[in-house]
């Protein structure tokens, strides 16, 4: 299938394993691509299964700095960017009672790590007349569930991409956000929580999800 990707640069955050994984694979149809994450050896093994024209680059977006100078790379590489996937996320508080670090934490990974990719991102798309910016958010951004430090960090990313979009319109920049269901995959949370508590999450797909199955 032609998607209108050739010669296009994609760049992944938390690719290397997951629905970023994925996505990247997805996006080798016609584009040049670039992921990063924070485990060396999952990337390592990433970038073997996508092949040799994928550009990756170990990094920690929490971290200011890290994922910047992941955008800058890639673009250097390729010579520009067309398309920007902010992935990376998770954490999140299970309480009233957790320490605002967690809260924190999760609102650093997901929102803030979003704003500054796009902030890397844009004037690379702005020098080319146009750009693609996804925000993989969640649909506890949206919706009652789940963990609440992590649901505030996807309903903020949510509102940052609705703000991004009437500010970057003018340059020809299209940015959306999407708010995938109950996913699971190895290595994920829900894997997680199903062998810690098989009982338990049985009963969750019977009441929570409509298909009777993770997507």
């Amino acid at each position: 299938m032609d998607l209108g990707l050739q010669g296009r640069v994609a760049v992944i955050t938390g690719g290397s394993h997951g629905l970023g994984y994925a996505i990247a694979q997805s996006l080798l149809e016609g584009c040049r691509v670039a992921i990063c994450a924070r485990d060396a050896k999952r990337l390592h093994d990433a970038a073997a299964a996508l092949g040799k024209g994928a550009f990756t680059q170990t990094a920690d977006v929490s971290k200011a700095g890290q994922v910047e100078a992941f955008i800058e790379a890639a673009a250097r590489q390729f010579g520009g960017l067309d398309i920007l996937v902010h992935n990376a996320g998770g954490g999140g508080g299970a309480g009233l009672d957790v320490p605002d670090a967690e809260f924190a934490q999760s609102f650093e990974v997901n929102a803030l790590a979003g704003l500054r990719a796009a902030r890397a991102a844009v004037p690379f798309m702005r020098r080319q007349g146009r750009g693609r910016i996804i925000f993989i958010a969640s649909v506890y951004g949206r919706e009652s569930g789940g963990r609440p430090g992590y649901n505030l960090a996807k309903a903020a990313e949510i509102s940052l991409a609705k703000a991004l979009s009437r500010e970057l319109a003018k340059d020809n920049i299209l940015v959306n956000s999407v708010a995938p269901g109950s996913l699971m995959f190895p290595g994920s949370s829900w894997e997680r929580r199903q062998q810690a508590d098989p009982e338990g999450i049985a009963a969750f797909v019977r009441s929570d999800l409509p298909l009777g199955r993770f997507g």
